[in-house]
Parts: C-alpha cells; structure tokens; sequence
C-alpha cells in the first residue's frame, strides 16, 4: 500500500499528501487536520483493511496489522482505532514524540507551538494506543535513532497488561526489514489462540533481580547501563542470568544511576525482554 501519494509512474494527479517530513509536520490548523498526512495514511490503513475483509478467499476474524518505522507508528495508532484486527506489530514505532524522538528538536520543534500541540494531539500514537483491544507485540532495539527507550516504554504502558508483548533487542538495527521472526511468529500465535513467551515485572530482593516467565526459556541476560544521556549513546553491559523452571534471576552492579532489563529466547530463538526499571 502506497501512503505518499504515488502510483508507478510518479506522484498521482489524485494522490494524498506527501509522506516527507516537510509535508507530515507542516503548520496547520484544526480546520486543516483532514488535509494531513497521518489522517490520510490511518484512514487509508483502515479503508484498506475493509476491502481486505471484504474478499471472500480472506478470514476477516484472521487478519492482523504491522509495519516498520512510519510504518510502526500508523500500527500503533490503528491498533486503538479498528478493533477489528484479531493482533498488532509495531516495529520500532510509538508515541510521545513530544517527550522524546529524533523529530522532539528537528521537524516539531520547527512547526508553531500552536501546530505542533495540535499535531501531538491528534497523530501522536499516544492519544491511541490505550484503547488497543487485541494482542499487540512492541518491537525495537535499544538503540535506536528516532523511537528512544524511554518514549517507547510509555507508549506499551498504555495498553493492557493482559494483551501487550515486549521485545526490545539490544542494538537492532533500523531499516524496513521483513525478517524478524518474532512478527511472523507472534501473529500465528495470537492468530491460532497459542501463548506468546513473555516476561513479567522485575523483582528485586537486596540485589539480586528476577522475573517470572510465561513459558520456558532456553537462555536469559541481564542488559545494565550506568550512563545517562540520549539512549542511543548509552553504553550497556550484557551478563548471563540464571534460569530455575520459570525464573530469571541476576546480580545486580552496586553501581548507580542504573537502567536494567532482562532479554531470553525460548527454544524457537524467539526473542523477548522485560521492561526496565531504574534505580537512581
């Protein structure tokens, strides 16, 4: 699905407004907003779901949504909108741009204060993500440029504990890449009724940390970083953790500030993590 505009031979005499960041994070006013390019783009994700539902080869109770990037932040913001989706993929994807994001100094901090509260209130993924109503799988690296770790950990808050999956990947790298297993695998699960490896909160007991498991695992880690700072420049340690049956446990670094967070596979290779919790 083209979202910019575009047919093979160029720009359609017809098309929606441009996907660049020029035309996405324009100067607009509310009598504007149906001009944009994110109220475009949703709609036609929806629209496109629809006539997907409609052909008679299709299960409409079996169809999902992801996408890569822009692509993860239209899932995010869909997910709330059409409960019709039976799971959701964001990859890289999430909210609160305003707080944190490659576009907090560059392309909104260039709109009018008063565009750019208007552009937070109606297309940050933010405003959406807590009525998502099916399983929803959060995917991204600790590095990564334009959705930070920080920003993206409110964003999975928002949803239900019961339906939201996290798997942040140390270092992932960012591209429109289709071969992340946990997307396929993740979808066939929620798709088919099957459970979905998942770790639960962090405990800590003096120092030690642990964290219960939905599903066996075949190897854990604890991922630190003592540094503050942009996320993407952070230096993180990784060590072994143990697994007891369904227990992952860890010795905390007497070190602080301290970001930590625990990353396993089960026996597919299937990654998953914990969320992070700090210590000051």
């Amino acid at each position: 699905m083209d979202l910019s505009g575009n047919g093979p031979n160029g720009r359609l005499p017809d098309g929606a407004p441009d996907q660049v960041d020029a035309t996405k994070f324009r100067n607009f006013s509310a009598n504007d907003i149906t001009n944009m390019w994110s109220y475009h783009a949703v709609a036609n994700v929806i629209r496109g779901h629809s006539l997907l539902a409609s052909l008679p080869e299709v299960d409409r109770s079996r169809i999902a949504i992801t996408g890569i990037s822009w692509g993860g932040y239209l899932t995010c913001i869909v997910a709330g909108l059409d409960h019709r989706f039976k799971a959701a993929v964001p990859v890289y994807g999430c909210g609160f741009l305003g707080d944190n994001s490659v576009w907090k100094e560059g392309s909104l901090a260039r709109m009018t204060p008063e565009a750019r509260a208007l552009w937070l209130q109606n297309f940050d993924p933010s405003q959406y993500l807590g009525d998502t109503q099916c399983p929803i799988l959060f995917l991204n690296g600790t590095h990564d440029f334009a959705y930070p770790f920080d920003s993206y950990q409110k964003s999975y808050r928002l949803v239900s504990p019961k339906l939201r999956y996290v798997s942040v990947v140390m270092k992932l790298p960012h591209g429109h890449i289709w071969t992340f297993p946990e997307v396929d695998q993740f979808i066939d699960r929620a798709l088919n009724h099957k459970p979905f490896s998942e770790i639960g909160p962090l405990q800590t007991n003096g120092s030690i940390v642990l964290a219960k498991s939905t599903q066996r695992l075949e190897s854990a880690s604890l991922n630190y970083t003592t540094n503050t700072g942009p996320w993407q420049k952070r230096e993180w340690t990784t060590i072994p953790a143990t697994i007891s049956r369904k227990t992952i446990k860890a010795e905390l670094p007497e070190t602080t500030p301290l970001v930590y967070f625990f990353t396993a596979t089960n026996k597919e290779n299937l990654r998953v993590s914990s969320e992070y919790s700090e210590l000051e």
